[in-house]
């Protein structure tokens, strides 16, 4: 037999935000790998092994992948939303680095999906109808000091931002340090989108001005999405405006 590894996108959260694509590996995978909770979203079944581990053990997990695949596994390694989007694609290929006379011939593929932000932008309106960025706020991997540089430099483009992982218990202070730039640089009432477990029946959106944003509004299942100066609501009966930045840019 084979291997194979298919590092796949299971979306926000919901079943039907996972594309056929994805469902076509998991349904041919002898082996699937990943971070605890994306694993229980897997359906056990006859002659196929899960493999779920904690966080922070990323290389760990595509190490097995790779060593599985070498061995004849079928192996769908899962991350939630997109896989290469601060998930487990990255970890793969730097696995595969450090052994490339190993691993670097292996079938390998990437296998999109859709990304928290992009589902929380969608559930607002079009908060990232124009240019935007993407800022993942934990600082385990990178210095807070280039955390914070980004966002200014985020700012000062007028970029519409998208932040993942913004407050942790292990992390408690840092999104508080971020609303406090963004209040000190922006020195507006752009929207602020926090949207908690997007698909998902735990769901909750709130939409507030700068001004109002709290780091307590915000946890580990929460993206939040800021609006550039130019992002606009429309407000409605309903009491939820739509968000949304216009495509062009006045000269």
């Amino acid at each position: 037999m084979t291997g194979w590894v298919k590092i796949v996108g299971l979306g926000p959260g919901s079943d039907g935000l996972v594309t056929p694509e994805a469902q076509d590996v998991l349904a041919e995978a002898t082996d699937v790998i990943g971070y605890i909770p994306y694993v229980k979203r897997i359906v056990p079944r006859d002659g196929l092994t899960l493999h779920a581990s904690d966080n922070r053990v990323e290389l760990e997990r595509a190490r097995l992948a790779l060593t599985l695949a070498s061995q004849g596994q079928r192996v769908a390694v899962v991350s939630s939303g997109d896989p290469g989007v601060f998930a487990m694609a990255s970890a793969v290929f730097e696995a595969v680095e450090e052994h490339p006379d190993t691993w670097a011939n292996l079938d390998i593929d990437v296998l999109p999906g859709i990304t928290a932000m992009l589902a929380a932008s969608a559930r607002a309106g079009a908060p990232l109808g124009h240019d935007f960025c993407a800022i993942n706020l934990s600082d385990n991997l990178k210095p807070s000091d280039l955390i914070e540089k980004r966002i200014r430099l985020s700012v000062e483009a007028d970029f519409a931002m998208g932040f993942y992982n913004p407050r942790s218990k292990s992390r408690p202070t840092g999104f508080e340090r971020v609303l406090q730039i963004l209040k000190e640089t922006c020195q507006d009432r752009r929207p602020l989108i926090f949207a908690r477990a997007v698909s998902t029946p735990q769901e909750e959106l709130k939409i507030v001005a700068l001004p109002d944003a709290r780091s307590d509004m915000a946890d580990m299942r929460t993206v939040v999405l800021v609006g550039s100066s130019q992002t606009r609501l429309i407000e409605r009966a309903s009491g939820r405006p739509f968000v949304y930045t216009p495509r062009s840019v006045l000269a």
